[in-house]
């Protein structure tokens, strides 16, 4: 066999004859109405699958902590257990701790409610009546103090901001608490 004629026979049976102009535009019609075809269910799809990440969880959830008689009338912070329902981004659960908060007992049947998550870092604060003579919030973690009203006790404090308050409503004898968790380590109170 000459070079020229396997030359040539490589060229004859990698070209065939040139593709026909109907067969390409059928096959892109195609694939064109297969796309449209496919676009709602491909959208149901994504939005059943993002929909639990679009609910709310438990942030701003009013909780029934305990009743008004069980806070002691001297004003000294009581550590409660939060129980309640969380929502998360593709689970719920009912009747679970959440979280804790302490809540103090203020003149003419007011209640003072602070997370017990210090806005330091997030460790779990202690309240210990003689701290140093007076009775204060006191982080384990990084020692910083804070005040009866939550209030950052010491200036070295490293916590940027005092301990979290929550709102409270007293409903026939019950103290509930709107409970949420706030953003560790910055100076502004922004819920997560």
């Amino acid at each position: 066999m000459s070079p020229d004629s396997s030359q040539s026979a490589a060229e004859s049976a990698g070209s065939g004859p040139p593709p026909d102009r109907r067969e390409f535009f059928k096959k892109v019609l195609a694939g064109g109405i297969g796309g449209v075809l496919m676009a709602p269910p491909l959208a149901a799809g994504v939005a059943v699958l993002c929909d639990p990440l679009r609910r709310a969880g438990v942030a701003g959830q009013w909780v029934r902590v305990t009743s008004l008689k069980a806070l002691p009338e001297d004003g000294l912070p009581v550590k409660f257990p939060v129980i309640g329902r969380r929502v998360d981004a593709w689970t719920q659960s009912a009747a679970k701790v959440i979280g804790a908060v302490y809540l103090r007992r203020l003149a003419d049947r007011k209640v003072e409610a602070f997370n017990v998550v210090c806005p330091h870092l997030g460790c779990f604060v202690d309240f210990v009546p003689n701290f140093r003579g007076k009775p204060r919030f006191v982080c384990p973690c990084h020692d910083s103090t804070f005040a009866l009203n939550g209030a950052i006790d010491d200036p070295t404090s490293p916590a940027r901001r005092g301990l979290d308050t929550l709102a409270v409503d007293l409903r026939d004898g019950e103290v509930w608490v709107q409970f949420e968790n706030f953003r560790a380590g910055v100076s502004e109170k922004i819920p997560v």
